[in-house]
């Protein structure tokens, strides 16, 4: 078997590879002979058609078959004589390909970058610490019942977090807008679903009023034809009803499946969920800021095909989200391709530590994870029990330990920070960026 391998670019190969004639021939003979045997041809015993006939009438199918089987045979053992790590499956494209002569075709396709991480000094990161005082978990509670608020109606002027039953028609230069009028529909006061001025313009209305409002959409409204017009609304009040909050007692602990009957019992098992939320964030956002810091000192090319199989993972992604018609790829691929290099960059990147440090997945470690995602639920010990049976599960665990553990390798040399903050500030959200 003849290769030779070309660099058409950082990550593009084209490897000719030639296969001698007599090796096409003898799997076309094997194939030949193997149909030979279970053949059932009029005029002839199973096993005894002549080779002349099994020939006229198989043969182009087995050499096709033969082909394609030599094809990949070949390939594989191209990429690895030549030491090379391909990224995806090749674009063959045959060169010579008659009967009795040898083959020779040729395979394009891409590898995957070699480099070294490096740059763990350069990477900065700010390590947050925080408790959960007690004044936290008095409002987690107020949330909890603000949650599970009830609405009962009330013979008085709407105020902020009231619930209305109302009626609306919105015009734009007096004629009616698509999706801009409802009946029967429930506004809680304050809540922000409508456009600004709607609800304020309803604070202090009573049940049978109407009332006008002039108002304008958002420059950045989401349906570009509303945004930045001006619009009048008749509202309809139906009904004021006040909210009413839950007392914190037996039947309340009930709806979040804690068994403890009494607010000290519960008060400990919400502090235990704030807890473990907030080591969550903790490592969540030292997390981002290292895979931040790997991706800036080590930028590298990213192979075409594993890029495209990520956005594609991505629209498949999105479409079990949010549903619809839709099918995967009639969404653009322009809305998936930063998301898809970000994740192909890290996963590189985070193999390749594995791969320099050498590490493996602790065991301890993996058991710890797992009691701790099993704590969030009322039977530990059974949750516990099924992730060790069940193999996939085991092995993202595995993957995330893996991850924490370059995590931790990463930290060991780069500039660190650590600050105490409240709980409410180490479990917020990191702001995306703003576009320009």
């Amino acid at each position: 078997m003849q290769v030779s391998v070309e660099n058409t670019s950082a990550l593009e190969r084209r490897m000719t590879i030639g296969v001698p004639a007599e090796r096409i021939e003898s799997e076309v003979n094997k194939r030949l002979q193997q149909t030979a045997r279970k053949a059932k041809i009029p005029g002839f015993r199973p096993g005894k058609v002549p080779m002349s006939v099994i020939r006229q009438r198989y043969e182009d199918g087995a050499r096709q078959e033969a082909l394609g089987d030599l094809i990949q045979a070949t390939f594989y053992e191209a990429v690895v004589e030549q030491k090379l790590n391909p990224a995806g499956a090749p674009s063959v494209e045959p060169k010579t390909f008659e009967k009795g002569k040898d083959l020779e075709y040729i395979a394009t396709f891409e590898v995957f970058p070699e480099f070294t991480v490096a740059g763990f000094e350069s990477i900065s990161v700010e390590r947050l610490s925080a408790d959960v005082a007690d004044s936290d978990l008095d409002n987690m509670l107020e949330i909890l019942r603000k949650q599970n608020v009830s609405f009962e109606v009330a013979d008085r002027a709407a105020q902020n977090e009231d619930q209305l039953n109302i009626d609306f028609v919105g015009k734009i230069d007096g004629e009616a807008f698509a999706g801009g009028s409802a009946t029967g529909t429930q506004l809680v006061l304050g809540s922000g679903r409508m456009i600004p001025g709607f609800e304020d313009g309803l604070v202090g209305a009573k049940a049978g009023e109407e009332r006008v409002l002039n108002l304008t959409f958002p420059e950045d409204y989401q349906n570009l034809e509303l945004a930045g017009k001006t619009a009048e609304f008749t509202v309809t009040v139906n009904t004021v009803s006040a909210p009413t909050l839950p007392e914190l007692n037996e039947t309340f602990f009930k709806q979040f499946g804690i068994k403890e009957t009494n607010i000290e019992g519960f008060r400990t098992e919400v502090r235990k969920n704030m807890e473990r939320e907030l080591r969550q964030a903790i490592k969540s956002k030292v997390k981002n800021q290292v895979m931040d810091g790997l991706l800036a000192a080590n930028p590298i090319e990213v192979p075409k095909a594993l890029l495209e199989n990520e956005v594609n993972r991505l629209r498949v992604q999105a479409v079990q989200q949010f549903g619809g018609n839709i099918k995967p790829d009639q969404l653009p691929a322009e809305l998936f391709e930063e998301q898809a290099k970000r994740r192909v960059e890290l996963g590189l990147i985070v193999a390749e530590v594995v791969k320099q440090f050498d590490l493996k997945p602790d065991d301890t470690r993996v058991r710890e994870l797992i009691q701790e995602m099993a704590s969030a639920y009322q039977e530990p010990e059974q949750v516990v029990a099924w992730y060790y049976k069940n193999e996939q599960q085991m092995n993202e665990v595995r993957s995330v330990v893996l991850e924490e553990q370059v995590v931790d390798t990463v930290l060991q040399k780069a500039s660190v920070t650590d600050k105490a903050v409240s709980y409410e500030e180490a479990v917020k959200p990191v702001e995306a960026p703003q576009a320009d």
